[in-house]
């Protein structure tokens, strides 16, 4: 049977012409491989056959601000052998329905996992640098999305106006390539979800948590499972520990799991021990960050601290992914609980496909991936697959790919390390009071 779909499959066009630029790093193998592993594979030869579905909801993550069918045109995503068919935006939405989710994610799965093995990317002593953490993203706001993903309560009991779906992720931080995630429903705590992704973090890693993580049984789970596994977590204001050995600044500690934790895990130990490296935020305050790399001697307490300040680089793909990418909507457009899981999934390959770009065009230059503007990279990659299908030039794809790994280039990141400010939020401006009419007497 599956022989019998493939055989089908291949008498239509794989890739798109106008996508074949990313194509060089989402192969079609790969998509071939996820519509056949979920059973989704086009049997009929359809106008929008699966295989072009799959590039129309990466499509949507790109131009945001574009229908449905402006994207589908404007891409020029149908099959063009069938020209007597209509590629209506009622048809596309079918065709979304009929792929599902699934496809999206393993697809998303598996380009993650290889584009990180061949990232090249700088490492911290050997190791890959992560980092964890979670977000929200707001939801179009349907009957099934408020039912099944639910919203964030107030004190005074009411619900915010949008539904909201929570997640975590877990991003390589030299490349901001996210290499695996979980999406859940709002009331579903991160935790849960970070617990699901420990499996998902390679061996020989160091791993930067967000302080709301710390947690002897993720941490400990996290040592005790796979090879060379670490950790690197700001430890809160209420933390006891005992001293062990070391100095004030940079010394070991041993903490006490609570009966809570030992009754939900059993094998976890009564203490548990970590290094912690008193951090100077520049206000006088004390803080401290815990890692499970013991060694002081091989790893400077500073190298580690330098670290944990770049754990930030999530908060900057979350900024990209929710602000750049989505646009003023800053909304997911799917009414349906399926729609959105396919969109998130769609968004997350997206995203990825800039940072892909981003690191091969950081690569031929020679700098840091972090150094190229996402916002140039992002609006570039829209121009050109724009200008690719409307000119019809696909033979100049090459030169295409060129010049956009050199437009990324031209307009570098300038850092100036030592100008600092605080993070903090403006106010933002007031509406004027209405006033009151006076009625005559």
């Amino acid at each position: 049977m599956l022989s019998d779909v493939l055989s089908l499959v291949t008498e239509v066009p794989r890739s798109p012409p106008d996508w074949r630029r990313l194509g060089e790093h989402l192969p079609f193998e790969w998509i071939e491989e996820a519509l056949a592993y979920k059973g989704k594979a086009s049997i009929r030869v359809r106008r929008l056959p699966a295989q072009q579905v799959v590039w129309l909801v990466i499509g949507l993550a790109l131009y945001r601000h574009l229908s449905i069918k402006e994207v589908l045109d404007d891409l020029d995503l149908a099959l063009p052998e069938l020209k007597e068919r209509c590629a209506t935006a009622s048809a596309a939405c079918q065709a979304r329905q009929r792929l599902g989710a699934e496809p999206l994610h393993w697809l998303f799965q598996t380009a993650a996992k290889a584009w990180h093995q061949d990232s090249n990317s700088s490492q911290f002593h050997g190791m890959d640098l992560l980092a964890m953490d979670g977000t929200t993203l707001r939801l179009a706001d349907s009957a099934a999305n408020r039912e099944h993903f639910g919203a964030q309560r107030y004190a005074d009991s009411k619900m915010a106006s949008f539904p909201q779906v929570r997640g975590v992720t877990l991003m390589a931080v030299p490349t901001h390539l996210i290499l695996d995630a979980r999406f859940t429903q709002y009331k579903i705590g991160e935790m849960v979800s970070a617990k699901e992704l420990l499996s998902s973090i390679p061996d020989n890693s160091l791993t930067v948590f967000d302080r709301g993580f710390l947690a002897a049984d993720l941490l400990c789970t996290l040592r005790s499972h796979g090879v060379n596994r670490h950790y690197l977590v700001p430890a809160k204001s209420n933390t006891k520990w005992k001293r062990i050995d070391g100095t004030e600044a940079d010394g070991t500690v041993e903490m006490e799991v609570s009966g809570a934790a030992l009754r939900a895990n059993p094998d976890l130990p009564a203490t548990w021990q970590a290094r912690a490296i008193r951090v100077d935020d520049g206000k006088g305050d004390i803080a401290y960050v815990l890692t499970s790399l013991m060694d002081r001697t091989q790893i400077k307490a500073k190298q580690l601290v330098d670290c944990y300040w770049r754990r930030w680089a999530i908060e900057t793909s979350y900024r990209e992914l929710k602000h750049t990418m989505l646009g003023p909507a800053k909304t997911l457009r799917s009414t349906t609980v399926d729609g959105v899981n396919q969109e998130i999934w769609g968004a997350l390959i997206a995203y990825n496909l800039v940072r892909v770009e981003i690191a091969k065009a950081a690569h031929e230059a020679k700098c840091q991936p972090t150094e190229i503007s996402f916002t140039l990279a992002f609006r570039t990659i829209q121009y050109e697959l724009f200008i690719a299908a409307a000119t019809q030039a696909y033979g100049k794809l090459p030169a295409l790919l060129i010049r956009l790994r050199q437009k990324l280039v031209l307009d570098l990141k300038e850092f100036r390390p030592d100008r600092k400010f605080d993070r903090v939020v403006k106010a933002k401006p007031q509406r004027y009071p209405h006033k009151k009419l006076k009625t005559s007497p």
